[in-house]
């Protein structure tokens, strides 16, 4: 059974999310709140914890999960941003943004797109995934947690807990979350475009 940690929203504990750190870097996958919704993470390493979250979500091999990051100075060590793609997704992180790039040469091809060697990059605007990635000191591989034959991600931590709870190391409860998908923004391009519509859409029309 999956270890089940209630962490403020606001005031992420210390201790907990230190707790939380150490089952990831076990080679643990973990459910935790995000700016858009609850999402599985494990750490960027650990093929196994991947494959296992794939098993869960019942998704191919060749579909891509996101690289979350607490800031956009990790980004350049995974993928290559120009200088106007750089300023935009500062001023729109950290937000509800997934940010398309293209991957480096070293990039680990089980996080790269199979044909066009892209990346998907993330920068949770959540204080609980920020205290998460910061305690990790590294990116995490994360993807929305839907379940099979659901179109909506899980709310209730309770609820997730008794339908995964076996499946998981960690569940991480921060409240209810919501049932948002983020904005895809293909950044490979001069110009931006809007690959999928989701939170944050209305921001991005100011800017």
């Amino acid at each position: 059974m999956a270890q089940y940690f209630k962490i403020h929203n606001e005031n992420p504990q210390a201790r907990l999310v230190s707790q939380s750190v150490s089952i990831l870097r076990q080679g643990g996958v973990i459910v935790y709140p995000t700016d858009s919704s609850y999402a599985l993470g494990c750490c960027l390493g650990e093929k196994t914890a991947l494959d296992r979250i794939r098993k869960l979500r019942q998704i191919p091999a060749d579909q891509n999960m996101t690289l979350f990051c607490r800031d956009l100075s990790e980004i350049a060590s995974y993928a290559s941003v120009n200088n106007s793609a750089f300023r935009m997704m500062k001023s729109m992180t950290p937000g509800p943004y997934t940010f398309i790039l293209q991957a480096k040469r070293d990039v680990p091809k089980r996080l790269q797109h199979p044909k066009r060697k892209t990346i998907g990059i993330r920068i949770p605007n959540n204080p609980i995934s920020l205290a998460l990635l910061s305690a990790l000191g590294e990116p995490m591989i994360s993807i929305s947690l839907v379940l099979p034959n659901e179109g909506l991600p899980e709310t209730e931590p309770d609820v997730i807990d008794e339908k995964i709870g076996k499946q998981v190391d960690l569940i991480i409860d921060g409240e209810a979350g919501g049932m948002d998908f983020t904005t895809i923004l293909d950044m490979t391009g001069d110009e931006p475009v809007i690959l999928r519509e989701g939170l944050g859409l209305g921001d991005l029309a100011l800017n």
